[in-house]
């Protein structure tokens, strides 16, 4: 059984990383780095980061000719063999604490490039530096970006944040040491221990911990993960349906920021009627992952459910995975979160230097900015060569598209940005995609994952004189580089000793970096997503419509004799005859699911269509 210590303490003594162990395996590091300092001024103001990263936005504007760029690139990569290796050995990053490598050799940056990036990159570096320190970095909604305080609470500008954070993550401890221990348990299960987890969330609440579960989690986790993480019936059916007998001793952590979010609000309602019909009371399986004083919050303390922690404001869904988002899930699943922190924390330190080749999650940002053209014009393909890793692309869809993908920048221009992220895992995709990347359209550029350890020790044996499974798996994503590169693909490689909660901790941490670094490059701001609040609120535009559309269809269906209406003659009485196609949708989307009635022609004539409800609901009628 997991003890507390186990699930959260750390082999390190502190959160905090040494600072002189990242090293560069180069002979020419000291002679051929470039070495962005800055110079502090201890009587300057704080300065705000949207400003400091239009500094770029000026840079940008006199280059945007992106001269050097294209230039470089007609020159074709580089194939001569001893040239690409001495590439390599030049650029080959390596964290040895962490077991971290990255290669950005099979990218064609050229030298002419690099420089001509360095005034941006010491714009950008000074940004993310007030960043951390609470600058205002997400202009929109006034508020600090802080999720590299959550893996080293000492970095908080406030001391009541530093206290927070160190306050939720002892809690989070405790927590799932009393579950696992059996302290807490549910009423009415035989077993006397809780043996499930439900997690409702969606977005950053769901992405980061399902990653982190696929990942991490032991084969005999003391509480098994499922997610219900849409507002799909038949999805939620299928998960509670799983459960079984088992939903009596399951733990339910429902996870919002607001408490208001659709999705998770409906999944919560779908469970607890799941909870009611089994003769279950849900509040005492029930955990609240949210806001303070949010409607959840506020459902969960008077209704008196078995725990709350916090959300914080400073902290966005898809950096969430080191909040009580993603560390309470882990926990609860036997995984040392405390080392996840580590990794992170450590990771944070590599991508604070101010010397390129030492920073790993700049060199991602200039690999993306040289292979997308600073537009996002190529895709990134991930390719994790670790079954364990498969969701790890999924993960960094949210991260690097909701982040990057933004119609304006800093400075109200109409950009359009972004950069598509999608992926599969080694070698499932030699036998999917490929074929396409190989010898099709040339609109990537591809990530490797590459995991060194294939077993644990003593665990592994040869399927044939000199050769393991995990050898076939190696050759497969070597090959595949190789193959890639000599038809001009472009590739980037990280690569760790194995999959741990520290090195899994250190991906996240790294990417988040790069995430943020290549934002200030573009000029956009990656911490807010209009996007998805103009989805939501058109979601309820047209939720608001199916409510008028069901008025209509009701008082048609109370008269004597049932009068069917016309499609025409519902968008008329909804007075919206410009949402005519959006209501015949909802009608049809109705019928399918028996809420209304076909009395005439079908829905593939939409002009054929006289539809009516099934009832009349009369008091509906008078409301």
């Amino acid at each position: 059984m997991a003890s507390l210590s186990g699930l959260c303490s750390s082999s390190s003594p502190s959160l905090k990383p040494k600072h002189d162990r990242i090293s560069i395996l180069t002979p020419s590091l000291h002679k051929d780095s470039l070495a962005f300092s800055t110079r502090s001024n201890s009587n300057s103001k704080l300065v705000a980061t949207q400003s400091v990263a239009r500094e770029i936005s000026a840079d940008l504007s006199k280059t945007n000719n992106f001269g050097v760029l294209k230039k470089a690139k007609q020159g074709g990569l580089e194939k001569d063999h001893k040239a690409l290796w001495k590439r390599y050995v030049d650029w080959l990053y390596q964290h040895k604490e962490l077991g971290l490598y990255l290669d950005v050799s099979r990218i064609g940056f050229s030298d002419e490039f690099v420089a001509e990036m360095e005034p941006r990159f010491l714009a950008a570096f000074k940004a993310m530096e007030e960043l951390e320190k609470g600058a205002i970095a997400n202009p929109d909604e006034g508020r600090m970006v802080g999720h590299y305080w959550l893996r080293n609470a000492k970095l908080a500008p406030k001391s009541f944040l530093t206290t927070q954070i160190e306050n939720t993550l002892d809690a989070v401890c405790k927590f799932a040491d009393d579950v696992i221990s059996g302290k807490i348990k549910p009423p009415f299960s035989p077993e006397g221990r809780f043996t499930q987890i439900l997690s409702v969330g969606i977005g950053g609440s769901a992405l980061g911990p399902q990653f982190v579960a696929e990942a991490l989690a032991p084969d005999n986790p003391p509480l098994k993960i499922r997610f219900i993480d849409n507002t799909d019936p038949a999805g939620i059916d299928h998960q509670i349906a799983q459960l079984g007998p088992e939903l009596a001793s399951t733990l339910v952590i429902v996870i919002s920021k607001s408490g208001g979010t659709p999705e998770t609000r409906n999944g919560l309602l779908e469970v607890q009627k799941a909870f009611r019909e089994a003769g279950l009371d849900f509040s005492k399986q029930g955990v609240a992952i949210t806001q303070e004083n949010s409607l959840l919050d506020n459902t969960a303390r008077i209704e008196g459910w078995v725990a709350r922690f916090p959300m914080f404001d400073w902290v966005g869904g898809r950096t969430s995975e080191m909040s009580a988002v993603g560390l309470l899930p882990a926990a609860l699943q036997g995984i040392n979160i405390r080392e996840m922190l580590v990794g992170a924390s450590m990771m944070d330190e590599a991508t604070r230097s101010k010397m390129l080749r030492n920073n790993p999650a700049a060199l991602l940002a200039l690999c993306w900015y040289w292979a997308s053209d600073g537009v996002g014009s190529k895709d990134m393909v991930v390719l994790p060569y670790k079954d364990s890793l498969l969701l790890f692309s999924r993960y960094l869809q949210q991260l690097v598209m909701e982040s990057l993908g933004k119609e304006f920048d800093l400075d109200g221009n109409r950009v359009n940005q972004g950069l598509t992220v999608y992926g599969n895992k080694g070698s499932t995709d030699q036998h999917a995609y490929i074929q396409q990347l190989r010898e099709g359209v040339h609109n990537f550029f591809v990530t490797f994952i590459e995991v060194l350890r294939d077993r644990p020790p003593g665990h592994d044996w040869e399927l044939e004189p000199g050769v393991t499974c995990g050898d076939y798996l190696f050759g497969m994503l070597q090959g595949t580089r190789s193959a890639l590169y000599a038809n001009d693909r472009e590739s980037i490689t990280v690569t760790i000793q194995e999959v741990t909660p520290r090195s899994a901790g250190a991906l996240i941490a790294l990417y988040e970096r790069a995430v943020g670094l290549y934002a200030l490059l573009i000029n956009i701001n990656a911490y807010h997503q209009p996007g998805v609040e103009a989805g939501k609120k058109a979601a309820g535009e047209v939720l608001a419509l199916q409510k008028r559309v069901l008025a209509v269809l009701n008082e048609a269906s109370c008269k004597e004799p049932v009068e069917p209406l016309t499609l025409e003659q519902v968008a008329d009485r909804c007075h919206a005859p410009e949402n005519i196609e959006m209501i015949y949708k909802i009608i049809e989307h109705m019928a399918a699911n028996d809420r209304a009635l076909i009395a005439e022609g079908n829905c593939g004539s939409p002009h054929s269509l006289k539809v009516f409800l099934g009832e009349c609901n009369v008091d509906e009628l008078y409301a």
